[in-house]
């Protein structure tokens, strides 16, 4: 968990969930790198890792990039001077993907990381612009993980718009989850493993 992401203790702790092996919240990038070094290196019996979230861990990679390579300084003389800063985290991130690509070859496991959407205007090149759910994570690093991955859903609910009062409709439903396994104008998914194009997750 980074830094912040307590919704795996809290459900725990609430008794809708047991007791799930984990790590106390991460606050520093080399933390993690050495925890993802440990469980390389290290004999056990895990056979799922599951990163909460991206997004918290790319910022992570930032703050440790700042610091480092630009001394603190976050503004247009800093890290974010033509980019420099993103590009130099990217070159990190892809070694981190790389320790997952290892953890999954050498030690069997499958890795899941969860990420926080926002809504942002896609530029579109044939014709007007549009809002989309996106991932919370710069750009950059979205795109590495998207190739990187096998897997990629975007978990929603169902929900029905119904006539309103006046120009706006009334949404209705919200209960059933479902996931989008592939790629449409308003979210990234796709899926290596022949997988529907989405499937029910059940009823909240």
């Amino acid at each position: 968990m980074s830094r912040g992401e307590t919704g795996l203790e809290t459900l725990i702790d609430s008794g809708q969930l047991g007791e799930v092996p984990h790590l106390p919240q991460i606050h520093t990038w080399p933390d993690f790198i050495a925890i993802l070094d440990q469980l390389l290196s290290s004999e056990h019996g895990y056979k799922t890792l599951v990163i909460d979230a991206a997004n918290g861990f790319e910022q992570l990679l930032y703050e440790w990039i700042c610091e480092k390579d630009f001394k603190g300084d976050w503004g247009p003389k800093g890290f974010a001077s033509y980019a420099q800063g993103y590009a130099i985290s990217s070159t990190h991130w892809e070694g981190m993907l790389t320790t997952l690509d290892r953890l999954r070859e050498k030690k069997g496991m499958a890795i899941i990381l969860l990420a926080h959407a926002k809504i942002a205007t896609f530029k579109n090149p044939a014709g007007e612009d549009y809002d989309r759910f996106t991932p919370a994570i710069h750009k950059s690093q979205w795109g590495l993980l998207f190739k990187w991955s096998d897997l990629c859903l975007f978990f929603d609910f169902v929900t029905a718009i119904h006539d309103g009062d006046g120009n706006k409709g009334k949404a209705r439903g919200g209960t059933q989850r479902i996931a989008h396994c592939e790629r449409r104008a308003a979210w990234d998914a796709k899926n290596r493993h022949g997988l529907p194009e989405t499937f029910s997750l059940g009823s909240s």
